[in-house]
């Protein structure tokens, strides 16, 4: 059972949680796109959590560390304050659905990687 608490799970985990968060933004960018005054949203997770991965691998007790990290480790959802509409509108659509397709493929190899362990697992306990 070591394998569901350790990092490796729970980093996906938080990867999954990032990338839905992330497509859901996506999704309000691009039906906000003709809204005025409407700021693109962005969610943030990747930069920060690997400032502060470096920093705990060079503590003393790093797995430790990481795990405490990883645990308190949350995303962001800010708004972008450039626009460079008439209207104030910040949404580039074209860029968003680029954003959103990279996103969604993020989330199927999170996914199967969250399975394919899940199916180890599995073949663990029925024996085979």
């Amino acid at each position: 059972m070591d394998f569901l608490t350790s990092n490796s799970f729970l980093l996906l985990e938080k990867s999954m949680g990032f990338l839905w968060t992330k497509q859901a933004a996506i999704l309000d960018n691009i039906a906000n796109a003709e809204t005025p005054n409407y700021k693109e949203k962005v969610v943030t997770f990747e930069e920060t959590l690997r400032g502060k991965l470096e920093r705990a691998a060079k503590g003393t007790a790093p797995r430790k560390d990481v795990r405490d990290l990883l645990e308190t480790s949350e995303f962001a959802v800010t708004e972008q304050l450039v626009s460079t509409r008439m209207d104030d509108n910040g949404v580039n659509v074209t860029t968003q659905s680029a954003e959103m397709v990279r996103n969604a493929f993020q989330l199927r190899y999170v996914m199967s990687s969250i399975n394919s362990d899940l199916g180890v697992l599995r073949s663990a306990v029925r024996g085979q």
